[in-house]
């Protein structure tokens, strides 16, 4: 590299490091005539009512489908019905699958949703928006660990009447 090619890349170093110090001055001079403004229309520095906050921040980390679906919990009773709520309480949502996984605390109660649950998977898709949950997963009761005893055939499912 010659002497001059040498002074035309330290001249366009000096250029750039000028126009970046004029940038800055710039800056300054407006944050201290009081700062940059927005001016006469809306914008994103513009404060926000709560609820419009809160929405935007929704939007911008995805968490629409979720919020939506954690709602489901608080109104159960109002979507169900006191008495299936009673007996059913919602116990957790995938969000890929978008399954709403439901527990029951009787078989019968567990049978009696399954039947309910096209009429409420329509409720839910009415009050969540459309496609929030594809499907209903109904259990049934948790019953206790089922351990092999000593008069217990192979294989055997216990009383299905009660845990099953």
């Amino acid at each position: 590299m010659s002497g001059v090619d040498l002074a035309r890349v330290a001249l366009r170093a000096a250029r750039e490091q000028a126009r970046a110090r004029g940038a800055m001055t710039q800056q300054r001079r407006q944050a201290r005539r009081g700062g940059l403004r927005s001016g006469a229309r809306a914008d994103a520095r513009d404060p926000l009512p709560l609820g419009a906050a809160v929405e935007r921040l929704t939007t911008e980390r995805g968490w629409e489908m979720p919020l939506a679906v954690g709602g489901v919990v608080g109104r159960w009773p109002d979507l169900v019905g006191p008495e299936i709520a009673q007996h059913c309480a919602p116990e957790g949502y995938d969000e890929e699958t978008r399954v709403l996984t439901v527990r029951c605390d009787a078989t019968a109660w567990a049978t009696q949703l399954r039947l309910l649950a096209p009429q409420l998977l329509r409720r839910l898709n009415a009050d969540l928006g459309q496609g929030t949950v594809s499907s209903i997963k109904v259990l049934g009761p948790a019953g206790p660990a089922r351990t092999p005893g000593r008069l217990r055939a192979p294989g055997s499912r216990g009383p299905g009447d009660t845990y099953g």
